[in-house]
This record gives C-alpha cells, sequence and structure tokens, in this order.
C-alpha cells in the first residue's frame, strides 16, 4: 500500500452482495440487505443511494429489479426519492422498530409462497414440517 492510502468505510455498492446460486431470490437479497443496513443505522438518514442503473450493473443483475426495490422500500417508509435528485434513506428513530428480528425476511418468504400459489394451510404445513426438520 502506498502512503496516500486512506481507510474509508466500503460504499452502499460494496456492502451489498448477491448469492447468484442462492435459492433466495436476488430481489429479495438486495431488498433485505438495504433494510437491514437502514435498520442498524449504516445507512444515514439522508445518505444517497447509487441510481438504479449504478447499482444494478454493480450487482449484475437487472435495472428493473433494482427499480422494484427501491419503490418497495419507499411504500415501507425506508426510502425517499425525489424526482430527477435521487433516492436517500430516511430516518427510521421516529418509527417503531420490527416486531422481532428476522420477521421482514420471513413475511417475505411468506408472500413469496402465496405468488406460487400455496394456499394459508399449505404453507403452515411446510413450517410445521421445516420446524420438526429442524428439531
Amino acid at each position: 500500500m502506498s502512503n496516500n492510502h486512506v481507510d474509508r468505510p466500503p460504499s452502499l455498492i460494496e456492502r451489498i452482495t448477491v448469492d447468484f446460486t442462492s435459492e433466495v431470490p436476488l430481489y429479495t437479497q438486495v431488498k433485505n440487505q438495504l433494510r437491514l443496513h437502514i435498520e442498524r443505522g449504516e445507512l444515514n438518514s439522508g445518505e444517497q443511494l447509487p441510481t438504479v442503473r449504478e447499482l444494478a450493473l454493480s450487482l449484475g443483475i437487472n435495472a428493473n429489479t433494482v427499480s422494484r426495490i427501491y419503490a418497495d422500500l419507499e411504500r415501507e417508509g425506508y426510502l425517499a426519492r425525489r424526482r430527477g435528485v435521487g433516492t436517500f434513506a430516511v430516518e427510521r428513530s421516529g418509527q417503531p422498530p420490527p416486531d422481532v428480528p428476522g420477521k421482514s425476511q420471513l413475511v417475505e418468504t411468506l408472500r413469496q409462497l402465496r405468488a406460487l400459489g400455496y394456499s394459508a394451510r399449505q404453507i403452515q404445513e411446510l413450517t410445521a414440517d421445516a420446524l420438526t426438520e429442524l428439531g
């Protein structure tokens, strides 16, 4: 390393990773990571996020996927988009914290199962089977 090297925290793009071999959809992986960065205060209120195109290119995913993630997180109160300016993290301190760690991931998984056509009863049966396997 040269003397000019300055330690800096990794950018948001450097902190988001995707596993293309995972069964978890890329959409869910990225959305959950962004949400967690905001909930943990690792993405400060008012901090600008990369453009849809920048994040999509850096992660190697479709820009429509990133756009949908940003729109969902805006609806959930994590992001604010200002037309012509950019997308920004929103202060979460005035909002109630998530009820239980991991709940948002569970809800997202349940939504995906419903989208695949599983009934509530089938999801309950799958969940009971999975919990039995876990011990």
